[in-house]
């Protein structure tokens, strides 16, 4: 019963932070459209289908990961390796955990284009042919858990966040990830100049999730000169034509989740 309660919470919550989400991005999809579409497309439904199980299922699924990692380095490190960071001021250790973050998400981002195996999930979040903020929702849990494994993985093996104590920064720096996930897919026509080069937005991230060569470009969630690091940024004054993959999708959200551990594995030439 006390199971249900805390689920009922967890729905409430969520209901709560999607209705914020649509007052903010709804508005400004509707004065600073990018293209002409309708607030209600017709995978909407999926999309929040989506919002709700990533939201709730993946949590469930890093805990025992989580928890497996912390017995590990208490095992394995000194102690002193994992409180290393505590003399640093919190403004620097919080600054640099976000970076270490952002390059463990680069690469698991990555790796899900480049392994056939994880492309199977992962083309689930590309198979959307139109770009609005209800777009960021559309994550196979799989997809979604592996690369939130990949960020927090060497933020805690840093002592960055300590994995006993460190519930608050790891949601500080999961909750800023998805606000900026949400703002970087609306259909926004918005330019930032100098500043494209070091903050994501819409025109950066937007090119990801072209149909053509740049769909294996910008893989960064906030820091641009991270794919610059690693020779992987495309950055135009143009806007991408068409956006999807030629991946097949199914349409329904059950089949969505079910298909990638079905289908058999593809190259790198059918995204």
């Amino acid at each position: 019963m006390q199971s249900l309660q805390h689920f009922a919470i967890d729905v409430l919550r969520l209901t709560l932070w999607l209705v914020i989400l649509a007052a903010v991005f709804v508005p400004l999809e509707r004065l600073f459209a990018l293209r002409e579409a309708r607030v209600w497309r017709n995978q909407s439904g999926v999309d929040i289908g989506y919002y709700f199980l990533s939201s709730l299922l993946p949590a469930a699924l890093l805990a025992l990961p989580m928890a497996l990692l912390a017995t590990a380095l208490r095992q394995a490190l000194p102690a002193s390796a994992m409180t290393w960071s505590d003399a640093m001021p919190v403004w620097a250790r919080w600054s640099l955990a976000l970076v270490v973050a952002e390059l463990g998400t680069y690469w698991g981002h990555r790796w899900s284009h480049e392994i056939p195996l994880l492309w199977r999930f992962h083309a689930v979040h590309h198979s959307a042919e139109h770009m609005d903020w209800l777009v960021n929702t559309r994550a196979h849990p799989v997809d979604m858990v592996f690369v939130r494994l990949c960020g927090l993985l060497p933020v805690y093996a840093l002592g960055l966040v300590q994995v006993s104590t460190g519930k608050t920064e790891s949601v500080a720096i999961a909750l800023a990830t998805t606000f900026w996930g949400f703002a970087v897919h609306a259909n926004v026509r918005w330019r930032f100049g100098w500043l494209e080069q070091l903050i994501a937005t819409p025109a950066f991230h937007h090119w990801h999730h072209t149909r053509n060569e740049h769909i294996d470009r910008n893989y960064a969630t906030m820091f641009p000169w991270m794919d610059r690091l690693f020779g992987t940024l495309h950055l135009s004054q143009q806007w991408p034509r068409e956006y999807g993959t030629d991946t097949p999708i199914a349409g329904s959200l059950p089949r969505q989740i079910i298909d990638p551990f079905q289908r058999e594995t593809r190259t790198a030439t059918d995204r």
